[in-house]
């Protein structure tokens, strides 16, 4: 009841205070409270993908403009299609013209990351990554609104209904701007994005030889010359959409003065006889100061079109799929404690960094010496952090010795003869106790910087550990054998256990993904071997000659074809039936669900499936840590002080 209290205490603070979580209105300091690195990180990844290939600044700003203009701004264009719906990506409008789906999920994982959580939404990522991509392409900065929520389906037929149509006469784009509450002047502005970018032949091909009495002959001839008429020759051939499509100017509105847009949509804005929009092109080809702020504020209202906020929809910790779990309120708490735990753990990647700053390279060195030696020894020390953590939180309890007064969990059924590395972490607490002069780094830290350096050392990728946690003064036996997931769990209770921890399905999939790394007993894949029926045959009848019906239980076999490299393989074997688990192969059963989905994504995408790892394990390390002045720091990782 404490918890609770405290937690509701929290979270009154959170709503009343800074408005995270359940704002009822977008604000453009959203996100400075709960993760300030945020919008930096944003920033940054923009300004390197956009010098690389300036293009992608445009292709992510038109993103925004498509995903809001199809019931709201709300990240739906970001969803691949599912078996319930058919998403926008292959709508007219946007089918082989809407790009950067790469850096947003790049994006994604990296403030996942920073923010050590699923705490920004993609519909936000979106409309940041607009702007500063006109700001790292000479534009004007603005304040971008946020606290958007994302949606959890999406609307081909929306898609091809909303989005203004580069065919469409003024009448129309009016009607259609309208029909979304923005203004005349709010269509011309946002028009003036295409002062970035290039059009492909096959949206401008009906102009270029219908419509010359309104086109440039000049720019016409030479546009012939990529753009055929003949329909199937050149349709992808790109052309600028005015003469400095990386430059954030007003040259579009001159070219529209000259006859010279480049879509029949664009030069429908200036028909050279003062109507419609005629004077609003006038004004803003030589008032480049004006375009700029007003351009702005248009961006803001185009932005406020019908967000998601409060309870509504959700955040995705993948933009490209929903999220899983169908229950609000368990999403809602599961991310409020989150930030709740991390708010009163006080756990920092820099705990270390003053008091003893040789802690981090001492463990990365035994590690890889340990690795170096024995390269099972990764594998081991990695799921040590596991088996400690899904025991009463990341404390270390693991590690403790049977006393007269206390069994421990090293005996337990998940640990007896399966845990191992016990020794190497005593190597590190001795060498520490030395360099660092004196007690000061915890076991269970140990556990989980070992843990990634182990990762690291076998070719995975490195991410930043959260550090700061004390030791607790007992463990217990049956806590572990209650909580550990069993490998003859099946996905339903594989599910259970993890929500139990607080953690997803996409943790389970992705934390699952450690056993690209190790070996299994015998005696834990008998059973599937012999009574499973979702194995390959091959691979069941190469395992019965090492693992017979009875006898040789200690016999390893290797949980995929690459036990000591951190890649992809792992994925791979469960979608050709060949996990060696049966628990793994739950992840993978061939109708299509959502673990089947992250387990195809991450086989075909395994720089995602490594940054995505670091996330997890973060999430993983968080569960329940002691702080402050709970437990202790123990001078022998065995025994309580």
């Amino acid at each position: 009841m404490a918890f609770f209290s405290l937690l509701s205490t929290y979270l009154l603070l959170l709503v009343t205070s800074s408005g995270v979580l359940a704002k009822a209105q977008l604000d453009p300091y959203f996100y400075d409270k709960v993760c300030p690195q945020a919008l930096p990180t944003i920033k940054s990844i923009i300004e390197d993908v956009v010098k690389q290939e300036a293009r992608m600044g445009a292709s992510l700003l038109r993103l925004h403009f498509h995903d809001c203009f199809v019931n709201g701004c709300d990240g739906s264009i970001l969803l691949d299609d599912t078996p319930i719906f058919i998403g926008e990506k292959n709508a007219a409008p946007n089918k082989n013209s809407v790009r950067g789906f790469e850096v947003i999920d790049r994006i994604k994982s990296a403030v996942n990351y920073v923010c050590k959580g699923n705490i920004v939404s993609c519909a936000d990522i979106v409309a940041v990554a607009a702007r500063d991509s006109v700001v790292a392409l000479g534009g004007p900065s603005y304040q971008v609104q946020l606290g958007r929520r994302d949606a959890r389906s999406a609307s081909q037929a929306a898609a091809n209904n909303s989005i203004p149509a580069p065919t469409f006469d003024f009448s129309r784009l009016l009607s259609n701007f309208a029909s979304h509450g923005l203004t005349m002047q709010d269509l011309v502005l946002l028009s003036g994005a295409h002062t970035l970018g290039f059009a492909r032949c096959t949206t401008f091909r009906d102009r270029l030889y219908n419509e010359s009495y309104t086109l440039d002959a000049s720019l016409a001839s030479s546009l012939k010359s990529i753009c055929p008429l003949q329909s199937g020759n050149g349709d992808d051939n790109l052309s600028p959409l005015d003469a400095t499509p990386a430059k954030f100017d007003t040259v579009y509105y001159d070219w529209l003065l000259q006859r010279k847009g480049l879509l029949h949509s664009d030069q429908q804005l200036y028909k050279g006889d003062g109507s419609g929009s005629d004077g609003l092109v006038k004004f803003y080809s030589t008032n480049a100061g004006a375009f700029w702020e007003d351009f702005g504020g248009a961006m803001l209202r185009m932005g406020a079109l019908s967000p998601l906020i409060g309870s509504n929809g959700e955040i995705r910790m993948d933009c490209r799929k929903m999220a899983t779990s169908p229950n609000l309120i368990f999403s809602f708490l599961t991310q409020v404690f989150l930030i709740f735990s991390l708010s009163i753990a006080d756990l920092s990647p820099d705990f270390y960094d003053d008091i003893c700053p040789q802690a981090l390279p001492t463990i990365q060195t035994l590690v890889e010496a340990a690795v170096g030696d024995e390269p099972r020894m990764g594998a081991s020390l990695v799921r040590l952090h596991f088996h400690d953590c899904f025991v009463n939180g990341c404390d270390g309890s693991v590690l403790l010795d049977d006393t007269p007064t206390m069994t421990g969990e090293k005996t337990a059924k998940p640990n007896n003869n399966s845990i191992r590395g016990f020794e190497v972490i005593d190597d590190i607490k001795s060498s520490l106790n030395d360099v660092c002069q004196g007690n000061v780094v915890s076991c269970a830290d140990i556990l989980a910087v070992a843990a990634r350096d182990s990762i690291v050392a076998l070719g995975g990728s490195s991410y930043g550990v959260l550090l700061g946690r004390r030791d607790a003064t007992s463990a217990s036996l049956d806590a572990a054998n209650a909580n550990i997931p069993a490998p003859v769990f099946n996905k339903s209770q594989l599910l259970s256990n993890f929500d139990s921890q607080g953690l997803s399905m996409q943790d389970l999939v992705v934390l699952s993904g450690a056993h690209t790394l190790g070996f299994s007993r015998c005696t834990i894949f008998r059973n599937r071997i012999y009574n499973d029926a979702n194995i390959d045959p091959e691979y069941a009848a190469s395992l019965e000659s090492v693992c017979p019906v009875s006898g040789d239980d200690d016999v390893l076999v290797s949980l995929d074809d690459t036990p000591t490299s951190v890649d992809t393989d792992y994925y791979q074997g469960l979608i050709h039936n060949r996990g060696l688990l049966g628990s793994d192969q739950q992840l993978f059963q061939g109708d299509g669900s959502d673990t089947d989905n992250l387990v195809q994504y991450y086989s075909d995408n395994p720089d995602n499936f490594w940054s995505d790892f670091g996330t997890s394990m973060i999430n993983m390390g968080n569960i329940s840590p002691l702080t402050g002045d709970d437990g202790e720091i123990r001078e022998n990782c065995r025994v309580v002080n």
